[in-house]
């Protein structure tokens, strides 16, 4: 159930939480990666390379929006389309197309200063949230794994240690596994994602940002940014 909304500021919008907050109320930030830490959905550009982006984004987009029930499967569909796609397109789409959403390096940053650790959990994949980690300084990460044999893309995803997918359920688990290992409670966490995958760990978090979401996301988070950057949290923080 959406809670009452009150509007901080324009694009900025308040729901059963008043500000300013408290900085140092929270030990840990989680972030999505696609779409709210960074400006593309992966999934989608990598197709772009074989001609099948608007049939993945099509998924992609359902599933963000909660129409699809089993998130594992629209991806392992997706995966599959990508088929073939070499390790020299998945530079490419890196390298010209992956940006951080603006923003994005202040926030974090802002939020290490103040003694948080940070969290990168994605339904993507490992080849991009390894280099966003290293480029943010980023504490933990969770994503998948595109498997690569003879420098191509097989499609399909590695199984892990801690399981086959990182979908609404995994993001879940790692946030509380992430608190436990600091010893934290989750109401200590700052949980920040735009897609229906992203609400369970927002619902354990002691704070929910939803950043530039869809509808379902932006009426269940405590805080919604509709305009601007991600360091417009920091506008209802002290």
């Amino acid at each position: 159930m959406a809670l009452p909304a009150t509007q901080n500021a324009p694009g900025l919008v308040l729901r059963g939480v008043s500000a300013p907050l408290r900085m140092s109320d929270f030990r840990l930030i989680a972030f999505d990666m696609d779409s709210t830490l960074i400006n593309i959905e992966c999934v989608d550009e990598i197709a772009d390379v074989v001609g099948r982006k608007a049939e993945v984004a099509a998924i992609t987009e359902a599933a963000m929006r909660g129409e699809i029930a089993d998130y594992k499967d629209s991806l392992r569909q997706r995966v599959a389309l990508l088929k073939g796609v070499g390790l020299a397109d998945l530079e490419a789409v890196y390298r010209e197309r992956l940006r951080l959403n603006p923003g994005a390096a202040e926030l974090v940053a802002a939020c290490k200063a103040g003694g948080m650790k940070v969290l990168l959990v994605s339904g993507g994949f490992t080849f991009f949230t390894d280099r966003v980690r290293d480029l943010l300084q980023i504490d933990f990460t969770r994503s998948n794994v595109l498997e690569i044999q003879g420098g191509a893309l097989t499609g399909r995803m590695v199984d892990q240690p801690w399981g086959d997918i990182c979908d609404g359920a995994e993001k879940r688990r790692m946030l509380l596994e992430t608190c436990e290992q600091l010893g934290i409670a989750p109401n200590q966490a700052i949980a920040m994602g735009d897609g229906a995958n992203d609400l369970p760990m927002m619902g354990e978090a002691g704070l929910s940002v939803a950043y530039h979401a869809k509808p379902k996301v932006r009426e269940q988070a405590m805080v919604s940014i509709e305009t601007g950057g991600l360091d417009r949290l920091l506008e209802i923080m002290r």
